[in-house]
This record gives C-alpha cells, structure tokens and sequence, in this order.
C-alpha cells in the first residue's frame, strides 16, 4: 500500500470529519471508501460508453433499431421478474 497526500480546504476536511462520524468511520476510511466508490461509479460510466458506443456503431452500419414501445414493455417484464421474448431489431420503415 501506498500513502498519497492531498490538500483539502479547512471546510470541506471539516464534513469530512462530520459526515466519517455519523458513518461510524475515521476521515481516512471515509475518503478512502469515498475514492474507491468513485472509481468504481467512473469505471461502469466507462463500461457503459463503450457498450453504447459498439451498439451505435451497429446502429449506424445496419439501421436496425428496437421500438422504444418494444424496449419498455420488455424491460417492464423482466424487472417483473417474467422471461419474455427478447424483442428482435428491425429496420424502420
């Protein structure tokens, strides 16, 4: 493990200290799990923009698109727990 230094105004160290506190912790685990949760969130964002970049590239190349009607009501039943048929692309008219 590695020991990193930053500076941080008198304020903001302040509710650090307030709000590592209420959570139980030290400032240090507090802007450590804070850091981490961070990286983690700037990771999946990443994750993400490369996934929608691939699919927009398809996109782009085959024009076949899933209405935002098929989308939703196929989401709505997954979160529902149902198993539905997974709607299939086509190309609009």
């Amino acid at each position: 493990m590695t020991t990193t230094t930053i500076r941080i105004d008198d304020d903001l160290k302040a509710r650090i200290a307030t709000a590592a506190e209420r959570a139980g912790k030290t400032s240090h685990a507090f802007m450590v799990d804070a850091i981490a949760r961070a990286t983690e969130d700037e990771e999946r964002a990443g994750e993400f923009q490369g996934v929608a970049g691939e699919r927009w590239k398809k996109f782009l190349k085959t024009g076949q698109a899933i209405s935002w009607e098929e989308g939703r009501v196929y989401l709505e039943a997954r979160v529902r727990g149902e198993k539905p048929v997974r709607p299939r692309p086509r190309t609009p008219r």
